[in-house]
């Protein structure tokens, strides 16, 4: 669990795996491209431990993705409920 008492009014949410999965990018070679240990991704992944905003943005950077796109304090509707969404009635 995060050093940081959070309560469960105030979550992040993260979509890490799904990120990881798409780039076929494994823990390990995740974490080494943000500096931290395998297990530091894990526990980020599972929501057993919130990322700084530091962290945070290296994995952001590392997808080329904002913050926003990665990380909320709502869950995140699934993938694709999300792309469905925006191509739905395009051609």
């Amino acid at each position: 669990m995060s050093p940081v008492r959070r309560g469960e009014t105030l979550p992040i949410f993260n979509r890490i795996a799904v990120l990881r999965a798409e780039h076929r990018m494994s823990r390990a070679a995740l974490a080494e491209a943000v500096n931290v240990n395998m297990q530091t991704i894990g526990a980020l992944e599972r929501g057993d431990h919130y990322p700084s905003l530091d962290l945070a943005l290296r994995i952001c950077e590392t997808f080329g993705l904002p913050v926003e796109a990665v990380f909320s304090r709502t869950e995140f509707r699934p993938m694709s409920a999300e792309v469905y969404a925006r191509t739905k009635g395009q051609p």
